[in-house]
């Protein structure tokens, strides 16, 4: 019997396919240089949770609109916008998101 492990060992970023792209490059050293960070992965590691997210909306959207999943899923999804600050305003009949 081996010791339980309690690391999470899930990635957190995605490299890009392109490592040496112009555009990409440059549009990521803007980012960088005007939000302060650190380095090019913490821009990756926002990107990477961002289509996470994309990911997770866009399978709700195929499911039936009644259907108890898609509720419960959907609010779980808003809830994380909500804390990540991508939507406010908590009131059910308006929530307000960025475009």
């Amino acid at each position: 019997m081996g010791k339980k492990s309690y690391r999470n060992n899930g990635s957190t970023f995605r490299k890009p396919k392109r490592p040496f792209e112009k555009e990409r490059l440059d549009a990521e050293m803007k980012i960088v240089g005007e939000y302060g960070l650190k380095n090019k992965r913490e821009v990756w590691r926002v990107q990477y949770a961002l289509a996470k997210i994309r990911t997770a909306a866009r399978t709700l959207l195929t499911q039936d609109e009644k259907s108890e999943t898609r509720l419960f899923q959907g609010e779980a999804l808003l809830r994380r916008m909500i804390r990540l600050g991508l939507c406010w305003s908590r009131r059910r009949s308006s929530i307000t998101c960025w475009a």
